[in-house]
């Protein structure tokens, strides 16, 4: 019993740095969150040049 609750615990302490896969995946999760707001926001703000520009006397 001692021997599996010692397992448990180290286990548990282990503090194993992230690996290369795990930084890739947070990188392109970070990309994809970027691009899906760059696009929501990139209409708006060209509908805004668009009535600025409308609005600037020629």
């Amino acid at each position: 019993m001692t021997s599996l609750l010692h397992r448990a615990l180290t286990f548990v302490q282990s503090e194993d740095g992230p690996s290369s896969t795990e930084y890739a995946f947070m990188l392109a999760m970070i990309i994809l969150a970027a691009v899906t707001v760059i696009s929501s926001v990139g209409g708006g703000v060209a509908n805004i040049y668009a009535s600025l520009a409308n609005d600037i006397p020629k």
